[in-house]
Formats: C-alpha cells, structure tokens, sequence
C-alpha cells in the first residue's frame, strides 16, 4: 500500500475508489474468518491500517476545499 504521501497526491476520486476496494477486502477476510478459513489476522490488520490511511487524507482533501 501507498504511504501517506503518494496518497496525497492521488485524485478525490481515486482515494474514493481506493476506499471501496478495501472495504471489500476487508468484508472478503471477515467472510473467511467466520467460515474458518482465514489467511491470517495480519492481512485484515494491514487492509484496516490502510483503510484509515485512505480515509484520513480524503478527510485532509476535503477539508482545504471547503
């Protein structure tokens, strides 16, 4: 995953995308967890780690528009 610095520079849009493409990761790995086939608990641990990554510059973006 990007770090805070290369996520800045991604577009509103692309940060968006980003966002639900982790959020589904995340639901896929909680699927997993339940059913009794997990990967491993760092692999979710990573996704929501990013997640607020991604949340917290769309947050920064939106705040210097306004």
């Amino acid at each position: 995953m990007a770090t805070a610095k290369e996520l800045k520079e991604l577009s509103l849009e692309d940060l968006n995308r980003r966002a639900v493409e982790l959020r589904e990761g995340i639901f896929k790995e909680t699927v997993k967890l339940k059913t009794g086939n997990p990967e491993g608990p760092s692999a979710r641990r990573k996704q929501r780690k990013d997640l607020a990554r991604v949340l917290t510059v769309v947050t920064q973006k939106q705040a210097k528009k306004a």
